[in-house]
């Protein structure tokens, strides 16, 4: 079937302030004056359209999370509670909280630290058989609990970005366990970049000559650079733009990000704000592309989506073992 998807974009007064400092860009008092639309023909399956599970059959589907005490985790374990997943009452984190019963989205959670993680793993995959296993952790601690995963055999969803992933996907392959395995949660944002990246396959070139200009936001206490921007620039860069990841500009001053960029106060501890300018050679053609994120829901969601799907594969003993966002994408599996 056709689907017009209605992409909002903004227009930015005073680009002229956006300016070179230190070999880098500024973008100096961002006002944003109007929203304009562009509509984007997207051809998609009506077969593939399809819902989740039933009901009754969601109730089946455990799920533990694994670093319940951030915010990231809190946030799936209240995604789960409201999707209508049992939530396990036990959950891996740091030495510091072990031990502690936590309070999260209404359910009770004792929580264990890592001399405990084999046995205790072991012993609710046994008494919940349909477990799902959701990692929110640190990135240092990425591999060490894949590796855990797989030796006791559960399938397992890694939000958790960074650690060796090399290391990460060899593991999972060697164990044949089932995985989803995504930097990037967000359905939505995960959909905008398989587009460019269809755009970049099927166009390479098509912007030949133009100049970008790219500022990411996110809260203070991100020291990386956006993977999700690091994404975007690689697709321009296979449509003929000339430009490099560290030519981004990197915002993580509140202050700068209340007045410059427009994130409201209240999501300061946590937001993803993207704004990708590309500009003909003489000034005359201009492209924008624009995605903000305020809060964590989007990603939790998203990563309810990525547990009930992989419970499903499970079920049905797929051949596949490894998947990505792109595959529950590509099912039309969402709530």
């Amino acid at each position: 079937m056709a689907l017009v998807l209605k992409v909002p974009t903004t227009i930015i007064r005073g680009r002229g302030n956006f300016e070179a400092v230190n070999g880098h860009r500024r973008w100096d008092k961002v006002v944003f004056r109007k929203r304009v639309s562009m509509s984007m023909a997207v051809r998609m399956s009506s077969t593939s359209m399809q819902y989740l599970d039933k009901p009754s059959e969601l109730k089946q589907n455990a799920i533990m999370v694994n670093g319940c005490t951030g915010k990231m985790g809190k946030a799936v374990v209240e995604a789960a509670v409201s999707a209508g997943l049992h939530v396990v009452p036990v959950s891996f984190s740091s030495s510091e909280v072990s031990g502690k019963t936590v309070q999260v989205g209404g359910k009770e959670i004792q929580v264990y630290g890592p001399s405990d993680r084999e046995n205790i793993l072991a012993s609710t995959f046994d008494e919940y058989p349909n477990l799902v296993v959701v990692d929110y952790t640190v990135p240092a601690a990425v591999n060490d609990n894949s590796d855990l995963y797989c030796k006791v055999g559960v399938p397992f969803v890694m939000g958790t970005t960074g650690g060796d992933r090399e290391r990460l996907y060899k593991t999972v392959q060697d164990s044949n366990v089932y995985a989803v395995i995504s930097p990037q949660m967000g359905k939505q944002v995960v959909a905008f970049l398989a587009a460019m990246e269809i755009m970049a396959e099927q166009f390479p070139g098509a912007f030949s000559g133009y100049s970008l200009l790219v500022m990411e936001s996110h809260q203070a206490g991100k020291v990386d650079t956006s993977g999700t921007a690091k994404a975007v620039i690689s697709c321009f860069q296979k449509l003929g733009v000339s430009f490099e990841s560290d030519q981004m500009h990197m915002i993580r001053d509140p202050e700068q990000q209340l007045e410059m960029v427009g994130v409201p106060e209240e999501h300061l501890s946590g937001h993803a704000f993207h704004v990708y300018n590309l500009t003909s050679p003489d000034k005359t053609v201009s492209f924008e592309f624009q995605h903000n994120v305020c809060g964590r829901s989007i990603y939790a969601e998203g990563t309810i989506d990525a547990a009930i799907f992989l419970a499903q594969k499970v079920r049905s003993k797929a051949e596949k073992r490894i998947y990505n966002m792109i595959d529950v994408l590509r099912e039309g599996n969402m709530r």
